[in-house]
């Protein structure tokens, strides 16, 4: 079974897939971990803290010990797993062995997004109940492994067992001790239009802290950290991951000990972060999805791949191939009526293109972006016969129809906030602070977000709409809502977060034939909490093929190529100001799901007949795209070269993308290294020439590419 326990040693060892996680409980009650990495056999490990025995005078021997949920006071200095003050005033908590309970598949976090089981043998759960003797806080710390794969996730649950309040400063979701701190921390760093560059540096020398405090996971750092071993590549190596299932503020670290130990943190930012926990109450933290390989870095992103899209994403849209769309964004902009609509559209169908997607600029007044947003109904200056008549013309061009939306704003010039001035996010006698001229719908209110819930589903029920993006385009400032009592209103932020789960479960339930795509600004809420709603999130504002290259390669760290939009749109780049080919933004955009974002009808016939077999390409390789094994082979960070490769989930084929960069003189063809093939199947080549695995792997296949910003696409099949 995936989750063993010896009672007379109170040991716990989770297995899975090539994975052991274990933990003890010592003979004073305290929850330790013991080991996570390498499958080990159960019962193996013991409970032997010998080799944590604290060595200077200062240091009690709690603070070098692999302690599993940490606490404050009691000689532990580092950053705690639970950080509660009582009513004593102090935040000195002593967290003690109550009981366990193993269980059958995993139970859903109430009101959260989680990866979830199909059937019970999928997985098992591991419920450990932790008591502070004196204050009655209880903490029970959750664990599934599921048992194929070997991932594990972990959170915490808090209640309040006393008879005063308790106020939650800190929670950690996950709370990992490593041995040794001979680590580098690999994790996702960027910006607008430049998301999820891959960052790699020792650990050691200062605190490794990624975080979040507006509001939403951000373009600036995703919330997903690694530790791997100093030799670890792509293909070989040890690496210890944590991915956060949470669309909101959030910090991430690795800490090392004066002991010389690491320790890997995930969790809600402490910055941002408050909850008051009367007698009796609850708080449930988000999921971290705990991932360990010894097969590098694309090993590790394979197991995240096949659970986030099976067991994270949901719907009729998690397993359908996704269709090939065009958005006319970067068409009109917000210049349009339905003729210029209509006219994309029958282009459109000339390609081959199965979905409109119509942008911003279709409700209320909106000419531009400094009003309307709350109001959701057509504007009729631009749409005479409203959406459900745009939709039923759409329709009948045999087209899917789809609309943008951003419901968790609020324009200061919209009837909306004419009518409720009080329902934005702001703090009386401040200044309620504009970005891009609106301001934040407080989705903590209930009727707040029974407002979005009602509005976004009139519109999908009565403009018969199949795609819907779901976009959020400003962080919070002032992030407070002025319902709450003061003593709550730190809590604000998460009881936003837990009210737009309320209102996206609630719409996409209502609406399970929609396709959603969640959006924030590009790529500024690309994580595991917005896939669980929705199985698509917008990649990146920025569509330049060459950045392209650099933030699909570190997206694809964490989540699969079913998860990203990815389009062709014209050149020079509207971003960067590139011009590349359209058979290189073609080659590019087929590792995700494909579409445009440009004016069909400025195409030249000579563009339009390569779009259309980019599009018929697209069509029949979306099975092998969405749901095949992908890996990483050669990084674009360098500035010369990407590659990487998708496998069949029946092997029966393999796709090599390779992509030149910048061109130079006198070199010769690269030759690519190919991974997990059947080192004695043969594989067929475009051309017919015949390979076996083991060549492909360790010989390599060449490719020529001239000229800068070249690309080609080889499809091998196997024999």
């Amino acid at each position: 079974m995936p989750v063993d326990y010896r009672e007379q040693d109170h040991i716990f060892t989770l297995s899975g897939g090539k994975i052991s996680y274990v933990l003890g409980v010592t003979p004073d009650g305290r929850l330790m971990n013991l080991y996570w990495g390498a499958r080990v056999p159960d019962g193996s490990v013991c409970c032997d803290l010998s080799d944590y025995p604290g060595f200077a005078s200062f240091d009690l021997p709690e603070y070098w010990q692999p302690a599993e949920v940490p606490t404050l006071g009691s000689g532990w200095y580092g950053t705690p797993a639970v950080d509660a003050v009582n009513a004593q005033g102090d935040h000195v908590t002593d967290l003690r062995y109550a009981g366990h309970r193993i269980l059958s598949g995993k139970k859903p976090l109430p009101g959260l997004p989680a990866t979830y089981t199909e059937a019970d043998g999928e997985a098992e759960s591991l419920e450990i109940d932790l008591r502070d003797p004196l204050t009655g806080l209880e903490a029970t710390a959750l664990y599934t492994v599921y048992a194929a794969s070997g991932a594990l996730t972990r959170s915490i649950r808090i209640r309040n067992g006393g008879t005063a309040p308790i106020t939650l400063r800190g929670v950690m979701s996950a709370s990992v001790p490593l041995w040794g701190s001979d680590y580098d921390a690999v994790y996702l760093k960027g910006g607008w239009a430049r998301e999820r560059s891959v960052v790699r540096v020792p650990i050691g020398r200062t605190e490794t802290c990624l975080y979040s405090q507006r509001g939403a996971s951000g373009h600036e750092s995703s919330p997903f950290l690694t530790l791997c071993a100093r030799n670890t590549d792509e293909l070989s190596g040890e690496v210890w991951a944590a991915s956060f299932v949470y669309s909101g503020s959030f910090c991430a670290k690795i800490d090392v000990n004066n002991g010389g130990n690491s320790r890997l943190s995930m969790g809600m930012n402490p910055q941002v972060f408050q909850w008051l926990l009367n007698p009796g109450e609850e708080f449930q933290a988000p999921e971290a999805v705990l991932v360990y390989s010894a097969e590098g870095f694309s090993g590790m992103s394979r197991i995240y791949h096949r659970l986030y899209r099976t067991r994270l994403a949901r719907g009729v849209w998690r397993d359908r191939p996704r269709p090939v769309l065009v958005n006319n964004w970067e068409a009109t902009y917000f210049n349009f009526n339905e003729e210029k609509i209509l006219d994309i559209v029958r282009e459109a169908k000339k390609l081959g293109i199965e979905l409109f997607v119509l942008d911003d600029g279709w409700f209320g007044r909106r000419d531009i972006d400094n009003c309307s947003l709350g109001d959701w109904t057509p504007d009729l200056r631009k749409l005479p016969n409203g959406i459900a008549g745009l939709s039923a013309k759409v329709h009948a061009e045999g087209l899917m129809f789809g609309i943008w939306v951003e419901p968790e704003m609020i324009s200061p010039d919209s009837d909306l906030y004419r009518a409720h001035p009080d329902w934005c996010l702001h703090v009386d006698g401040r200044t309620r602070t504009l970005e891009r001229n609106q301001l934040i719908l407080d989705l903590s209110r209930k009727e707040v977000q029974d407002y979005v819930i009602d509005a976004i589903c009139n519109v999908l029920r009565t403009g018969n709409v199949d795609y819907v993006k779901w976009d959020m385009n400003r962080n919070m400032t002032e992030y407070f809502s002025m319902e709450l009592p003061p003593e709550r209103r730190m809590e604000t932020q998460h009881r936003y977060m837990l009210g737009l789960y309320r209102a996206m479960e609630e719409i996409t339930s209502a609406f399970p034939q929609v396709l959603f795509e969640s959006c924030s600004g590009g790529g500024g809420r690309f994580d595991g909490g917005m896939l669980y709603y929705m199985p698509q999130t917008w990649t990146s504002d920025n569509t330049d093929a060459i950045a392209r290259l650099s933030i699909q390669y570190g997206t694809s760290f964490v989540h699969p190529l079913s998860a990203m939009g990815a389009h062709i749109s014209a050149v020079p780049n509207h971003q960067v100001g590139r011009t590349t080919s359209l058979q290189m933004r073609g080659d590019v955009a087929v590792c995700g799901n494909f579409g445009f974002e440009l004016d069909l009808a400025k195409m030249t016939d000579e563009e339009k007949e390569l779009a259309a077999k980019l599009v018929a390409r697209t069509k029949e390789l979306r099975g092998l795209t969405q749901t095949g094994e992908f890996t990483r082979l050669i990084s674009p960070q360098d500035g010369k070269y990407a590659a990487w490769q998708i496998v069949s989930e029946d092997g029966s084929e393999a796709l090599l993308c390779v992509y030149r960069i910048l061109s130079c003189a006198a070199t010769p063809p690269i030759r690519v290294k190919m991974a997990g093939l059947e080192a004695d199947a043969e594989y067929t080549d475009p051309e017919g020439r015949t390979f076996s695995g083991a060549v492909l792997e360790h010989r390599g296949y060449s490719v020529w590419l001239r000229g800068d910003f070249t690309s080609r696409l080889i499809r091998f099949k196997k024999k």
